[in-house]
């Protein structure tokens, strides 16, 4: 099973630009909706590949490595 930032490093660029928008990732965890984007882009390009697994999701969120909501 592969943690978030090595599933994120083989997300092509210009799809993680996208999802982060003007969000600072080195200020907050990356948020569900974010990586939601990526995997309908993921898979509207019939990159299917590339997308995690649910299990993979599952993990993210319970262990703390992307936020399912920001909190202020």
């Amino acid at each position: 099973m592969a943690t978030f930032k090595e599933w994120w490093a083989k997300v092509p660029e210009d799809l993680r630009k996208q999802a982060k928008g003007n969000d600072d990732w080195n200020k907050y965890k990356p948020l569900l909706n974010q990586i939601n984007y990526v995997l309908v882009m993921l898979h509207l390009q019939g990159k299917h590949d590339l997308k995690p697994s649910g299990a993979e999701l599952l993990s993210w969120v319970g262990n703390g490595e992307i936020d399912a909501i920001r909190s202020s």
